[in-house]
């Protein structure tokens, strides 16, 4: 099992979530994605390294990036949102 770091923005993600759809992303998704971080996809161009998981809850789709970090056994993960403009944002908050 590896261990999670979260990015500073990620509490504001979560925010802007129905908190029935945050109880299951930390409840389920989460920890399927540290129990095996390989199950998102792996992200090319700009965001090579990256891996992109995807879910969809209440019809709505939702994507988790992160970052595995073998060595330490540790996945920073770098936004949770709805898919809209996803890709641009998690851009965004990259370069910081």
């Amino acid at each position: 099992m590896y261990e999670a770091r979260y990015h500073p923005k990620i509490k504001k993600d979560l925010k802007k979530i129905d908190p029935a759809i945050r109880k299951k992303i930390r409840n389920a998704h989460i920890p399927k994605i540290l129990s095996d971080p390989g199950t998102g996809e792996t992200l090319s161009g700009d965001l090579s390294g990256t891996f992109s998981y995807h879910f969809k809850i209440a019809g709505q789709q939702f994507r988790i990036a992160y970052i595995v970090d073998e060595q330490t056994k540790t996945v920073f993960v770098q936004m949770i949102a709805k898919r809209g403009d996803f890709y641009v944002l998690l851009k965004r908050r990259i370069r910081g």
